[in-house]
């Protein structure tokens, strides 16, 4: 087999280029991984950045291993080495194995000299060969060093373990996210932060696609992360809403303990909207959206009132000092306008469920008594009287249950909200 040297002159680029991997590993050397990691040793010896040195790497591994190359087309090079050598099948693995644990090895240990996406692809292969726990772990903590560079495609690591029923390995996942919060400060900026929780709930809203996912998988991930990381709710629940979707056996008691974890003051009209028709939904979590919903509506009116030299009606603020213009003042009475009939249809859509449960129980009378339960009658009463009654009072901030219950009943206009809720 042909080797080679490294000469007394050569020089580096200042920055590293695919090209610059080329040209060193494009040899036939590259078979033999002694040799690669002498060569490796040498380049290092020289005083070579870290990121060119990664970048050799994942060259030389893209090599060997088309599962590491993030290109769809291959290269008919030593990429089908295993394929291509008549060898049985239990051997290549064995040399997948070997490989792996060699890169391993040679990995720099500065943070961001390999891309976290080639590190994704690296445990992938190395979880399938089954390679040493040590190189696992090492790699794992070399992945939440910069999940926030993750994407989802690579995240989706296929489960090998027998033990485990579902397809992902959310275990991985929830260890990879626990990690990355045990991070210090420095390296756990707020903008990192919010990356890997947009990403945690795309992942999760793919996970929960599966029938085996079980609740503590669900709730572990997502709550893995603190409630300041998202700066909205909206994709922890189309996660929750798909988990339910494909799990249709989820308990009452089940369904209320996944909708704790959605704050509902942080979705967006379009999530509330959906969420006030859901049927998927308990019942107390839908007064809750529309509770928020109102609650937004209530802070846009005040709003427009200390816009228009109202004076608010909380202490200690004063109206702005400056006069708005007409166009200022236009947008502002669109925005209200919009909000109210979000508000409206909102409402709507809650009597139409409150219609759906009274025939549902109409249907159920002989078979469930609500009477011999001692369980209120929604006719009887608002709903939220019931709800208050069966569950216990709701946390809506620094007001109380008393004051919220008082606002609702006897605020600005009873009538028409006793009406559309009853």
């Amino acid at each position: 087999m042909k080797k080679i040297s490294l000469p007394e002159s050569v020089t580096f680029p200042a920055k590293p280029s695919q090209f610059a991997a080329e040209c060193w590993f494009d040899d036939a050397c590259i078979l033999d991984m002694d040799y690669f990691v002498k060569t490796l040793s040498g380049i290092k010896a020289k005083g070579v950045r870290h990121d060119l040195i990664g970048s050799i790497i994942t060259h030389y591994a893209s090599k060997w291993l088309p599962d590491l190359s993030c290109g769809d087309v291959m290269e008919k090079s030593l990429a089908n080495y295993f394929e291509e050598s008549p060898e049985s099948v239990t051997a290549s693995w064995m040399k997948k194995r070997f490989f792996v644990e060699t890169i391993v090895g040679v990995l720099p240990p500065e943070k961001d000299s390999i891309p976290c996406n080639f590190l994704l692809r690296l445990l992938r292969t190395a979880n399938m060969v089954g390679v040493e726990p040590t190189y696992r772990a090492e790699l794992e903590k070399r992945i939440s060093w910069q999940l926030d560079h993750a994407s989802l495609k690579e995240l989706m690591i296929p489960s090998f373990s027998h033990t485990c029923g579902t397809l992902l390995d959310v275990e991985l996942v929830i260890r990879l996210v626990k990690r990355f919060m045990h991070l210090d400060e420095a390296a756990k900026t707020g903008y990192a932060l919010i990356k890997v929780a947009k990403l945690v709930d795309c992942y999760l809203a793919e996970a929960a696609v599966d029938s085996n996912m079980s609740l503590a998988e669900l709730v572990a991930l997502a709550g893995a992360l603190p409630g300041h990381a998202r700066a909205t709710d909206d994709g922890l629940y189309r996660a929750i809403d798909t988990y339910l979707k494909a799990h249709p056996a989820t308990s009452k008691e089940e369904r209320k303990s996944l909708c704790t974890l959605i704050d509902s003051r942080k979705l967006s009209s379009e999530a509330s909207l959906h969420a006030a028709q859901n049927e998927r939904l308990p019942v107390r979590a839908v007064i809750q959206v529309l509770f928020s919903e109102q609650n937004k509506l209530s802070r846009h009116v005040d709003w427009s009132g200390s816009f228009n030299g109202i004076r608010s009606p909380s202490p200690g603020i004063d109206p702005p000092a400056r006069c708005y213009s007409k166009r200022e003042m236009t947008t502002q009475q669109m925005e209200i306008r919009r909000l109210k009939e979000d508000v409206i249809r909102l409402q709507n859509q809650c009597n139409t469920m409150q219609a759906q449960i009274e025939r549902l129980g109409e249907k159920k009378r002989g078979f469930f008594n609500w009477k011999k339960l001692g369980m209120p009658s929604f006719k009887s009463g608002s709903v939220v009287d019931k709800i208050e009654e069966v569950e216990e009072p709701v946390n809506y901030g620094p007001e109380t249950p008393l004051d919220m219950k008082t606002k609702l009943v006897r605020g600005r206009n009873p009538p028409k909200w006793r009406k559309s809720m009853s």
